[in-house]
């Protein structure tokens, strides 16, 4: 088969996604593997001479081509599922974790890396090609390529197996979340909810030609639900459903239960024959953290630094509750709720009050104008095969160059996966004097727009939107020549969050946000008073949010520092075990966020979850940096948006990629080793709570 019978087979610098079949999967990777198969064979002849063009070149040539099809399929399976396509990617993955298991226990392509390392002439490679040898070599290990042969044929077994149930529980997760629909007839239940969210209900009922409303778990339909709605069994209803996705209390089909346990047993498994004590500390190895005592300790002492905090907000719920609502008890279904009248009652707005100002063409200009005023970059609509009408392209330049594109895919629709991510096509790579400019996704689940209405974002979704532009800017603006020192394949899994946490700032100033807001009806700018008291907000309820990371991240971590696997019994015992340690709230017995917890069983942050709050205190510090320049400089009048300053960052975090220790950048940056102080200054952690 040739690149005009497939796409998956062509080499053009953008795919041609809408002419991408399912049919076409694989046949495509088929080829791809066998071609790769014979790279690494050729590699590992002991007859080449140890150099980098000999042997690490026509490896990367033929693992990019497989890597990059595969990239292809797998995110068309994240944001367009159809069976068709899921079945023709599942058929395919055994094969592709196969190969990547194969490569990593193949013994000749090892000794081959060992050569390389121990030659002569590697003290004349480059920093970055240097490091990525002596992470080949360490990764190769954690292979397992160093074991029995009986034992690195269980550990191939594990891995297949393993790469099977994380793309399984995804599965469960979406089809259970898809699967859901509440119609409501009776208007009087919707009471409280905000009309632009009524409007895509109705719609969404009319759809599946029924009447009323239908209220479903996608987030742009069940969070205004958990907020706004007055009916208190409606809340509970979506609570309920939305708790208990994907474990045994819904479908038998979609039940996540089994495939948690066994993972946790493959993952103690893997860890064992690799000779370490759990998971966790296999995973720690090539982590910033160096190991699981240092994350429980972070992670501990900021819980108690959070929690007096947690327990104060608490307490103002509760009292809110009362007096202002009636309400004697608090409910879990509550909380949202309460939060919502409390936060208006408090600072005199509501978030669909602000929503109306930001619609998203004007956000994603203001988050653009931000990028190319701190980058020195221009950013332009571009027309490009895509997957999906509403998918955006876009090209971005630096000095009139190409730097690289990313595709915007920015609304929740059936068939895709919730949350927000990004992910790559391609990398940045100097290859035959040429640059190969990266190429990635930027995905996010905002509502649709309606039919002559933008979509309107919360707050809370432009900062999740700057947060993913954040991670995109860490593929297109590297200025990496290897593919094994690229951001996304060699930046600490603890440090990979920094960018993006990085430019969530800017979406409290007002410089920033005064620009990136209109109103969808008036077109005038977000009022400065409306913006003074959502800056007020900034911290509302931050013990309460901080100590359910914590939660999360401390589970995480209990989970998988074990020596052997736990029972579902057995894990859903662990959570409430650190919900008695670190948490002020309770969800009821039958709640099971445990099973649809996809970072840690299906998005590769098994122990790793802790990885937010521990880059959090880079991104935080490494903003302190703007936040101190825009101090000493008069004419900026406390405006942080300084090219100066952004120069450095992008020239010693995100062009560097991983070509160097993260924190080898975060000091070249800031000149010091990391500090938490302005964290807990941004978090208002400042002091005890009384």
């Amino acid at each position: 088969m040739t690149a005009t019978d497939n796409p998956l087979l062509a080499t053009q610098d953008l795919q041609a996604f809408d002419a991408i079949k399912p049919e076409h999967i694989g046949p495509a990777i088929t080829e791809l593997i066998d071609q790769a198969r014979q790279a690494v064979d050729r590699a590992a002849d002991p007859a080449l001479p140890p150099t980098w063009d000999a042997v690490i070149e026509p490896l990367d040539d033929a693992a990019e081509r497989l890597s990059r099809a595969w990239s292809a399929a797998g995110h068309l399976n994240s944001v367009v599922n159809t069976p068709e396509l899921r079945e023709a990617y599942n058929a395919s993955l055994p094969s592709v974790t196969d190969f990547w298991t194969w490569v990593g226990l193949h013994e000749g392509l090892y000794r081959q890396y060992r050569r390389v390392h121990d030659a002569p002439d590697f003290a004349s490679l480059s920093p970055a090609r240097r490091r990525i040898i002596e992470l080949a070599l360490r990764d190769f290990r954690l292979s397992g390529v160093e074991l029995p042969e009986q034992e690195r044929a269980r550990y191939a077994e594990i891995s297949s197996r393993e790469a099977e149930i994380t793309n399984k529980f995804s599965e469960n997760v979406l089809d259970a979340t898809d699967a859901f629909a509440l119609y409501v007839d009776d208007e009087a239940r919707l009471k409280g909810i905000p009309s632009d969210v009524l409007d895509a209900a109705a719609a969404a009922a009319k759809a599946d030609e029924k009447t009323g409303w239908k209220l479903t778990l996608q987030i742009p339909s069940y969070m205004p639900v958990m907020q706004y709605a007055d009916d208190r069994s409606l809340r509970e209803a979506l609570y309920r459903a939305y708790g208990t996705r994907a474990s045994e209390l819904g479908d038998p089909a979609f039940d996540n239960s089994p495939l948690i346990s066994e993972l946790l047993a493959l993952r103690a498994e893997e860890s064992g024959l690799l000779g370490y004590k759990s998971f966790a500390d296999k995973q720690l190895e090539s982590r910033m953290a160096g190991n699981p005592d240092a994350v429980f300790t972070f992670l501990r002492d900021l819980a108690a630094r959070a929690k007096p905090f947690a327990r104060k907000d608490v307490a103002e719920l509760r009292e809110f509750a009362k007096a202002k609502l009636g309400m004697d008890d608090l409910e879990p279904w509550d909380m949202a709720y309460v939060s919502e009248k409390l936060r208006t009652d408090r600072y005199d707005y509501s978030e669909q009050e602000v929503k109306k100002y930001f619609t998203e063409p004007r956000v994603i200009a203001g988050l653009f104008e931000v990028v190319e005023k701190l980058f020195s970059v221009k950013l332009e609509t571009v027309d490009a095969p895509k997957w999906h009408p509403t998918v955006r392209p876009v090209r971005i330049s630096r000095d009139g160059k190409l730097v690289g594109h990313l595709y915007f895919d920015l609304y929740a629709r059936s068939g895709k996966q919730g949350g927000a991510w990004v992910d790559l096509d391609r990398n940045r790579r100097l290859r035959n004097e040429r640059v190969q400019t990266p190429v990635g996704f930027l995905t996010c689940n905002f509502a649709a727009p309606g039919e002559n209405r933008p979509s309107l974002l919360t707050h809370d979704d432009v900062i999740t939107l700057f947060h993913e532009m954040g991670h995109a800017l860490h593929l297109v603006l590297s200025e990496v020549d290897e593919l094994g020192a690229s951001p996304f394949s060699s930046v600490e899994w603890d440090a990979i969050e920094l960018p993006s946490q990085f430019m969530e700032n800017f979406c409290w100033e007002w410089p920033v946000v005064s620009r990136m807001s209109a109103h969808v009806d008036t077109g005038e700018p977000l009022p400065r008073a409306l913006f003074d008291r959502m800056l007020a907000a900034r911290n509302f309820q931050v013990g309460l949010q901080t100590v359910r990371q914590l939660e999360f991240s401390l589970f995480d971590m209990t989970l998988h520092h074990q020596a052997t696997g736990l029972s579902i019994e057995q894990v859903l015992a662990a959570q409430q075990t650190v919900r008695d340690e670190v948490a002020v709230l309770f969800p009821p017995a039958w709640h099971r966020s445990s099973h649809s917890f996809s970072h840690i069983f299906a998005g590769g942050y098994g122990a790793g979850y802790y990885s937010y709050k521990w880059a959090e205190v880079l991104s935080a510090d490494a903003y302190a940096a703007f936040e101190e320049a825009a101090k000493a400089i008069e004419s900026a009048g406390g405006d942080t948006l300084l090219p100066a300053v952004g120069e450095r960052f992008r020239k010693e975090i995100l062009a560097v990629g991983g070509s160097r220790p993260a924190i080898d950048s975060f000091r070249a940056f800031r000149g010091r080793e990391p500090s938490i102080d302005a964290l807990l200054r941004h978090s208002g952690m400042v002091a005890e709570a009384n």
